[in-house]
């Protein structure tokens, strides 16, 4: 039950057969109920049980005992997802830990993979949303995604009025296929994607801990190297990471690049991904004004390539 993944474009629209879908700023989670057995799973098949239990309760709790849900786990600031504010949850694998953590996070649900013995991905999207309705009490932590029939261009207009992450355009009679399709699309108001950490300068004045990160994605099977990210950490993050990059360095750079002549820098084994926002790509590659948002670990580095409007 791999995830199904939206693909990048900018030619936004409207039409009449798409359905949208606010593109919340969270962790994909894919859930499962077998009987008593309940499990939530990262798009990359790590366990979440642990993290969210409330929402592992909750969808225990449902009347029905077999099926598959995707979905994405959030957490707010204000009225706009902060997948900032859910690293807070992310890095709890303890299940009393994370029931004493202050940061509240909700499952919003979008699609039903397998109902009662049945794999249903081959029916239409509508009526895989008009099934889930019979599947799901929608009460928090579980969350209903919420879309709009044709308007494409109003809801994305909206959603970057509202500081939003973006719009994810689908396709209303589309299949469920577990890799990426231009049946899902992403319309998006700001540019956040996944990067590889490669490294990381010495820090500066009264700053512990390190100065930038290394960043990198790849392209061809090589890393490739797309500048430095040093805002966006506090004083936790930078410790806490700092420790990590530590028991991965190496004396060799990892990027294809040409970067073995850094001052300065340390490079480190290229396994661990963040999350970074930004301005826009420089004409060399590089990017503008980007900021830290966090670790992920639902994602593999060798998955993470520059993401291209298709």
């Amino acid at each position: 039950m791999d995830p199904m993944l939206a693909t990048l474009t900018a030619d936004y629209f409207s039409h009449p057969d798409w359905i949208f879908e606010r593109k919340f700023d969270g962790e994909r989670c894919i859930s499962f109920r077998d009987g008593n057995r309940t499990r939530l799973r990262t798009r990359n098949n790590k366990p979440l049980d642990s993290t969210y239990p409330e929402i592992f309760d909750a969808l225990g709790a449902l009347a029905a005992d077999n099926f598959v849900l995707d979905g994405e786990i959030v957490a707010f600031e204000g009225t706009a997802t902060s997948f900032s504010r859910l690293q807070e949850r992310l890095q709890i694998r303890d299940r009393e830990e994370a029931e004493r953590s202050p940061v509240r996070v909700y499952y919003y649900i979008f699609d039903l993979m397998y109902l009662e013995g049945y794999d249903i991905c081959s029916l239409p999207l509508r009526t895989r949303k008009s099934l889930l309705e019979d599947v799901v009490v929608f009460e928090d932590p579980l969350r209903r995604s919420a879309h709009r029939d044709g308007a494409g261009l109003e809801c994305y207009r909206e959603a970057c009025r509202k500081g939003w992450e973006g719009v994810i355009a689908k396709r209303a009679g589309s299949r469920y296929l577990h890799k990426r399709s231009q049946d899902w699309l992403k319309f998006k108001c700001t540019n956040e994607q996944e990067f590889v950490i490669g490294g990381y300068s010495e820090p500066q004045g009264s700053r512990t801990g390190f100065g930038a990160l290394l960043l990198g994605y790849y392209e061809e099977g090589r890393l490739r190297y797309a500048g430095k990210v040093g805002t966006g950490f506090d004083d936790r993050t930078l410790d806490a990471l700092y420790r990590e990059l530590t028991r991965r360095e190496r004396s060799d750079p990892p990027f294809g690049d040409d970067t073995g002549s850094m001052k300065g820098v340390h490079f480190v084994d290229p396994d661990l991904v963040c999350e970074v926002g930004f301005t826009e790509w420089t004409g060399d590659g590089k990017l503008r004004h980007p900021r830290f948002l966090g670790l992920r670990t639902d994602k593999d580095a060798h998955e993470v390539v520059r993401e291209r409007p298709a």
